[in-house]
C-alpha cells in the first residue's frame, strides 16, 4: 500500500505551541465525497498505533514521551483513502487504563470502531472496557483487527477468534469481521482496508445540512496564523470567514482557515477531522472539551437531565448525591447525581437522573455520555442527554418524570412539528393535542422557535406577534407540499382555460382537500397571496405570474367587438354577432375592456363610467329618475335602460323606490320598499 503524506497540523501537540509551521501547508484543496471517522479501541500494547502507521503511513504517536516509552498517551490522528475513494480519518486512542480519559476524548462522534486485539494476548481488561464504552456511545459498526498474528500458531489463532466472538457476543461487533493482520510482516493489511471500505459502504453519508459543532480535543499555536483547534466536525458544515462561538464560555471568534487531512479547504464538511485557525483568541483561553459552534445553538447549563444506564459490571449501586466523572464529546467534568425516580440505581438498571456540574457545560439533546468512578478508575455507565437546560427538579415528582418520558421521544419543537406536519391546526387544538408532559410555556417557546427557524408559519400572518388561540399554524413543509399541490391544480387549469382569469375558489377548496379547521383554507390562501405565490381575486384564484394572452384571431375578434361597443355606447350590440364566445368575453372582462351588465349584455368600460357619472348628475338635479327618463336621456331602449339601472342598484349607486330610482345612501337604506337594500 502506498504511504500517504503525514498530516500537517494534527500531529502538533499543545506542548508544541510556538514551534511554527509554514503557511504554505494550508494552501491546497480537498473536498471528499464520503467522509468518515474511525476510532481505534483496545488494550495497551496490542498494536493499535503500529497498525495505524502501516495503514496510513502516518505515525499517530506524536509526543516525544510516547516515542520514548513506546506507549500511546494521548490522541493521535491519521487518515487514509480507501480503494473506493472514501476519505477516512483515524483517531488512535491510548489503551492504558491510566489514559482512559484521553481515549474518551477521541471516540465521540466516530462513525465506526476498529477494535484491536493482539493474537498473543486475546481479549484483556481494556478490550472489554473500551467495548463497553463504544456500546454506551451507541457506535453502530466496526471491524476487529487481530494483530501480531505472526507471533502465534494458526491453531492458537482459531482459539483466540473463538474467545473474541464470546467477548463481543450481544454487542454491535457480534457480526463484525475478524481480520488477521501483522503490522510487522505487513500481512492482512489489504484485507483490513477492504473490510473497512465494505463496512463504510453500509453507513449513511454524513449530511451537511444541520448545525455544526466541533468538540475541541486539541489546542495549539501555529506560527504565522495563531490559535488552531482540532476536532471531529458533526452536524453541519463550517466555512472560512464564518462567525462562530466557543462554548460554554461564549467567546466570539471567526474562522480564518480550515484544514482537513493536511489540505486547506474553503468549507469543512461533517464527518471529517478538522483543524480550524481562529482569530482573536489565545491558546490559554481555550481547553479540551470546549465546543466550537454557530451563535445561538448551545446554551451553557450547570445541570442536565439524562437517561442513565448503569453497566452490569458496575461494582456498586449508584446512590443519591454520588459524585462521578462525566465525559461527552471531548469534555470531562466531575458531576453530582440526583436520582429522580429511584432511591438507588443498581448495576444493570437504568433511570432518570439529573446531573449537576460546578462549571457550565454546553450540550444538546441526544448527546451520548459516559460516567466513570475516579477510584477505582472504572467505567460504570452512560446514556443520553434528554434535556440540556432543565430547571432544578425535586425527586419523585410524577409531572417531572412524565415530562422526561415525553422529552425522550423528542424535543418540544420536534413533538410539535410532528403534529404540524399533519396539516393546519389552530393553537387551541395544538395545545390540546400536544403530549401531556409539555407545559403551556414549553409549547409557546417551542412554537416560537419553530417559527423563528422557518419550520412553522402562522397562516395569514405577516408579522411576529403574540399567539392567539384562534391562530392557525402549519409546518413549513406541509405548507410547501400543499402549495405545490395548489400550483399543480392552477397550472392545469390555466392550460385548459387560458382565457379565464382564475379558478373558482370553491372548486379549488374541494380539490385541495386541506385538513384542519374550516378557516384553514382561507388563511392558507391569504398566506400564499402574501408571499405573491398566488393572486386572490375573491371568487377566483390564479397563479401570480399568470396573465391572459389572446392569440391573433381572438385579439382581432375582441378588437372588432370593442369598437362596436364604443360606437354604440348606450345600445351595445350582442357579442354573438361578432363571433365572441363566453371564454373570450370572460377574458375581456378580466382584462378590463368590457363590463358584464346582465347575461349576454356587455358595455364598454369607459362608456359605462360616463353613463354612471351622468346618472349621478341627473339624480343631483331631480332627486330621482325612472326607466323612461333614463331611456330618453340616453336615446336607448327600455331593455338597456332597465338592465343598466338594475346593475346600478346591485352596485348601490341607485336604489329603487317604487318605479323610481334615487341615490343610494346608508341613511335612507331602510326606507326602501324594493330593489337592493
Amino acid at each position: 500500500m502506498t504511504s500517504l503524506t503525514a498530516v500537517t497540523l494534527w500531529p502538533v501537540s499543545i506542548a508544541d505551541t510556538g514551534q511554527g509551521r509554514r503557511a504554505e501547508d494550508l494552501m491546497s484543496d480537498l473536498s471528499p465525497i464520503d467522509r468518515f471517522v474511525i476510532g481505534t479501541a483496545g488494550h495497551i500494547d496490542h498494536g493499535k498505533s503500529t497498525l495505524v502507521k502501516v495503514l496510513t503511513g502516518t505515525d499517530p504517536d506524536r509526543l516525544a514521551e510516547e516515542k520514548a516509552r513506546g506507549m500511546t498517551i494521548d490522541l493521535g490522528f491519521a487518515w487514509l483513502q480507501t480503494p473506493s475513494g472514501r476519505s477516512v480519518s483515524i483517531v488512535d486512542v491510548p489503551g492504558h487504563e491510566r489514559f482512559i480519559k484521553n481515549m474518551l476524548a477521541g471516540v465521540g462522534g466516530i462513525d465506526a470502531a476498529m477494535l484491536v486485539i493482539a493474537a498473543d494476548d486475546g481479549p484483556m481488561p481494556q478490550t472489554r472496557e473500551h467495548l463497553a464504552i463504544l456500546e454506551l456511545l451507541q457506535v453502530k459498526a466496526g471491524v476487529i483487527a487481530l494483530t501480531k498474528c505472526d507471533l502465534v500458531e494458526s491453531e492458537w489463532l482459531d482459539l483466540i477468534e473463538e474467545s473474541i466472538k464470546e467477548t463481543v457476543a450481544g454487542t454491535f461487533l457480534a457480526n463484525a469481521p475478524i481480520v488477521r493482520v501483522s503490522a510487522i510482516a505487513k500481512t492482512g493489511i489489504a484485507a483490513l482496508v477492504s473490510a473497512i471500505d465494505s463496512l463504510l459502504s453500509e453507513i449513511a453519508r454524513t449530511s451537511a445540512q444541520s448545525k455544526p459543532r466541533l468538540p475541541i480535543d486539541r489546542v495549539f499555536s501555529l506560527q504565522g496564523f495563531g490559535t488552531v483547534v482540532t476536532g471531529t466536525l458533526v452536524g453541519g458544515a463550517l466555512e472560512i470567514g464564518q462567525d462562530v462561538r466557543i462554548m460554554p464560555a461564549g467567546l466570539q471568534t471567526r474562522i480564518r482557515g480550515l484544514q482537513t487531512h493536511s489540505q486547506k479547504v474553503e468549507r469543512a464538511l461533517p464527518g471529517s477531522r478538522v483543524a480550524i485557525n481562529i482569530t482573536g483568541l489565545a491558546v490559554d483561553q481555550l481547553r479540551r472539551g470546549d465546543v466550537l459552534t454557530i451563535p445561538g445553538l448551545l446554551q451553557p447549563s450547570h445541570r442536565i437531565d439524562v437517561r442513565l444506564q448503569l453497566l452490569r459490571s458496575a461494582p456498586a449501586p449508584m446512590e443519591q448525591n454520588d459524585s462521578v466523572d462525566f465525559f461527552s464529546g471531548a469534555a470531562d467534568f466531575p458531576v453530582w447525581i440526583t436520582l429522580l425516580d429511584q432511591e438507588r440505581l443498581n448495576p444493570g438498571d437504568s433511570g432518570w437522573v439529573q446531573l449537576r456540574f460546578r462549571q457550565p457545560t454546553a450540550l444538546l439533546k441526544g448527546d451520548r455520555f459516559i460516567i466513570r468512578r475516579a477510584s477505582p478508575s472504572l467505567t460504570i455507565g452512560g446514556g443520553e442527554v434528554i434535556d440540556p437546560n432543565p430547571v432544578r427538579h425535586r425527586r419523585f415528582r410524577p409531572d417531572v418524570l412524565n415530562s422526561l418520558e415525553v422529552l425522550a421521544i423528542g424535543t418540544p419543537d420536534e413533538l410539535l412539528l410532528q403534529l404540524l406536519e399533519e396539516g393546519p391546526i389552530d393553537l387551541k387544538n395544538l395545545r390540546l393535542k400536544a403530549p401531556s408532559g409539555l407545559t403551556g410555556n414549553q409549547i409557546d417557546d417551542a412554537l416560537a422557535q419553530l417559527i423563528a427557524e422557518g419550520d412553522a408559519v402562522v397562516l395569514g400572518s405577516g408579522e411576529s406577534r403574540e399567539f392567539k388561540p384562534a391562530d392557525i399554524i402549519m409546518s413549513e413543509t406541509s405548507l410547501v407540499n400543499y402549495q405545490d399541490k395548489l400550483n399543480g391544480i392552477l397550472r392545469e387549469f390555466h392550460r385548459a382555460f387560458p382565457l379565464r382569469r382564475g379558478m373558482a375558489r370553491e372548486e379549488i377548496k374541494s380539490r385541495l382537500k386541506l385538513p384542519g379547521p374550516p378557516r384553514a383554507f382561507d388563511e392558507f390562501v391569504r398566506s400564499l397571496a402574501r408571499r405573491s405565490i398566488i393572486a386572490d381575486e375573491s371568487s377566483a384564484i390564479r397563479l401570480s405570474e399568470f396573465a391572459i394572452l389572446l392569440n391573433t384571431a381572438q385579439a382581432f375578434a375582441a378588437a372588432r367587438y370593442e369598437a362596436a361597443l364604443v360606437a354604440n355606447p348606450y345600445s351595445p350590440p350582442s357579442p354573438v354577432d361578432f363571433g365572441v364566445d363566453d371564454d373570450l368575453l370572460g377574458a375581456m372582462v378580466a382584462l378590463g375592456k368590457v363590463t358584464k351588465i346582465a347575461d349576454g349584455l356587455f358595455y364598454d368600460v369607459s362608456a359605462l363610467a360616463r353613463i354612471e357619472a351622468e346618472v349621478i348628475g341627473m339624480l343631483g338635479a331631480s332627486q330621482s329618475i325612472t326607466i323612461a327618463s333614463f331611456r330618453d336621456h340616453f336615446g336607448t331602449s327600455r331593455k338597456y335602460a332597465q338592465a343598466v339601472l338594475e346593475y346600478f342598484d346591485q352596485r348601490r349607486i341607485t336604489r329603487r323606490v317604487g318605479d323610481e330610482r334615487v341615490r343610494f345612501s346608508g341613511a335612507s337604506a331602510g326606507q326602501s320598499t324594493g330593489g337592493l337594500v
